[in-house]
């Protein structure tokens, strides 16, 4: 299969382009397009064969939930059987944009959407492109990262292309994501909402809408084996490059920084390549090995929006292990250190 890459205007995506995009989905097709997270890889979410597709062409385990994602909040009706209290206060704050929220759904919805769950992931995203593509299409589109399964997640088309290059039939290239990290994921089918993962719309904001919500162990801990996922992200490593991953943790940053250094001689002493996520207010403490920064720690957005991008980065380098630094888990900190534990399956050095 050859893949068509087009590009896409963001703020007024040319209407012939979106049309050849949603024919391509309303015929069982996929199709790569921009959000303001990350690209997703869409197909048609009420169509069981248009979702094995899907997984088909990600490597994607079929038991991992797919998102389905809408342009209206009149078409949750087709898809979802209850919405509570806490869902509308949360879309009247959130909506659109990068939060993806867990009902009961509707008998529409096939399992296959699911991942076998009873209950559907939903989305109503920013990007002008997304919204573009699900109206012209008239469907809910199911779109997980549009990535090889447990590959750092694409933010560019290129990334998107290098992944799934002859797999897919169109890729949307709408240039680079704005967030740069998947949607949070709010469970809001239970009595007390759980956040299933960080993302920009963080913790804090949403207590701020609904107070306190229960964080699921498997956000900043390794998931249980056999526990099915609730979401995507949450049971499979994800969002690795080819290089093993190592986190180093200390009491100061000094002490991770001091470490590295440590830990990057004893690799380059056995011929490694050596690549070290940093930061601007770190990246000339390392006087060796391959150092790229991935924003300012005193915003943190610039870390999601760079985070994959940069771990993608070491991955054309040719890198063969990865020193990062570690970051607190407050706002946004959360959804960075949940990829990164992730990303490096949860192997951390503790000084």
């Amino acid at each position: 299969m050859k893949t068509n890459v087009q590009q896409v205007d963001c703020n007024e995506p040319q209407e012939d382009v979106i049309a050849q995009a949603a024919a391509i989905l309303q015929e069982g097709g996929l199709v790569a397009f921009p959000t303001e997270t990350v690209y997703g890889l869409g197909g048609n979410g009420l169509d069981a064969a248009a979702c094995k597709k899907i997984y088909e062409a990600k490597g994607r385990p079929s038991d991992n939930p797919l998102i389905l994602h809408i342009s209206h909040r009149n078409e949750l009706e087709r898809i979802v059987s209850n919405v509570p209290e806490a869902a509308k206060k949360i879309m009247d704050a959130f909506w659109p944009g990068p939060i993806t929220l867990i009902f009961p759904k509707a008998d529409c919805v096939p399992m296959e959407t699911t991942g076998g769950l009873d209950t559907v992931a939903v989305r109503f995203p920013a990007h002008k492109v997304a919204q573009a593509l699900i109206r012209r299409s008239g469907l809910p589109i199911a779109a997980p990262s549009a990535n090889s399964s447990g590959k750092p997640s694409p933010t560019r088309a290129s990334h998107v292309e290098y992944d799934l290059g002859g797999k897919i039939a169109m890729i949307l290239d709408g240039g680079s994501c704005e967030v740069g990290l998947e949607s949070t994921i709010l469970d809001v089918s239970v009595k007390q909402p759980i956040l299933l993962r960080p993302g920009a719309i963080t913790k804090e904001m949403i207590e701020k809408v609904i107070g306190p919500i229960a964080v699921d162990a498997a956000v900043l801990e390794k998931p249980q084996e056999g526990v099915a996922p609730k979401a995507p992200g949450m049971k499979y490593t994800h969002y690795s490059p080819k290089a093993e991953v190592i986190l180093v943790a200390g009491n100061t940053l000094e002490a991770q920084t001091q470490e590295i250094c440590r830990l990057v001689e004893e690799q380059l002493a056995l011929g490694k390549k050596v690549g070290i996520l940093a930061t601007e207010q770190t990246k000339d403490a390392y006087p060796k090995g391959i150092v790229l920064s991935v924003g300012d720690r005193q915003k943190l957005e610039t870390i999601g929006a760079n985070l994959f991008k940069v771990l993608r980065k070491f991955d054309f380098l040719g890198v063969n292990i990865i020193f990062s630094e570690v970051f607190d888990t407050t706002g946004e900190g959360m959804a960075i250190m949940n990829r990164l534990n992730k990303a490096a399956g949860y192997h951390i050095v503790k000084v």
